[in-house]
């Protein structure tokens, strides 16, 4: 079980990749076609065409760190890089992700979150 802290940024990068990549290929994943900086301490996690095998690449100050996960039996919900480049989740919905729910009709409750958590979804 990977546990993710509560303040952590995600994106999801919309659409195939092919993760017999590794480290430096996903950084340059995120450089370019994400735009975002790979060494900010965000999440960025990636599919492949055939959605059964997810890789989280992050970094931290001592290195990057690449998890991996595949699927025995079905697929990951995926959105196509047509409906944008990057997707933006929380920590609750990547766990959702990993756990093999639709983490897209999620819909947080008006009571629940802050005011940062709120602007981040916007």
């Amino acid at each position: 079980m990977l546990t993710v802290a509560s303040q952590a940024r995600i994106y999801l990068a919309a659409g195939p990749t092919d993760l017999r990549k590794s480290f430096d290929t996903l950084a340059g994943q995120v450089r370019n076609r994400l735009k975002e900086d790979p060494l900010s301490g965000r999440w960025f996690v990636f599919c492949n065409a055939r959605r059964n095998r997810i890789k989280i690449l992050f970094w931290e100050p001592s290195g990057y760190w690449v998890c991996a996960k595949r699927l025995e039996k079905g697929t990951f919900e995926w959105p196509s890089a047509e409906q944008s480049t990057a997707v933006h989740l929380s920590s609750e919905q990547l766990a959702v992700l990993l756990g093999g729910l639709e983490w897209r009709g999620m819909k947080q409750r008006a009571w629940y979150g802050t005011r940062e958590e709120e602007k981040m979804n916007n």
